[in-house]
């Protein structure tokens, strides 16, 4: 599936992935590749991003790798998965 993380300030991450975990306001969920269509509300926590991961120079410094997991602090946000693609925006 293809992930798109967007903050305020610049996309963060744009890629394919395995899968991603977000912190949903009722709790952690995982999505993955063919999910359902979902819009859902994010609230503080990590979204980890399964699979290889590769960052650029100028946001590497945002995210966490280790292992075959991926993570990014975020205060809050919003999902939208449609069509075997999942976009973030991201506070």
């Amino acid at each position: 599936m293809y992930l798109e993380i967007v903050s305020p300030e610049a996309t963060l991450f744009a890629n394919e992935v395995d899968s991603v975990t977000v912190p949903g306001v009722d709790g952690e969920f995982q999505l993955l590749n063919n999910h359902a269509a979902i819009v859902s509300l994010l609230k503080a926590g990590n979204i980890k991003i399964h699979g290889n991961v590769t960052l650029t120079e100028d946001v590497a410094n945002k995210f966490i790798t280790t292992g075959n997991t991926t993570s990014l602090a975020i205060q809050s946000g919003t999902l939208e998965m449609k069509d075997n693609k999942v976009i973030i925006l991201a506070d």
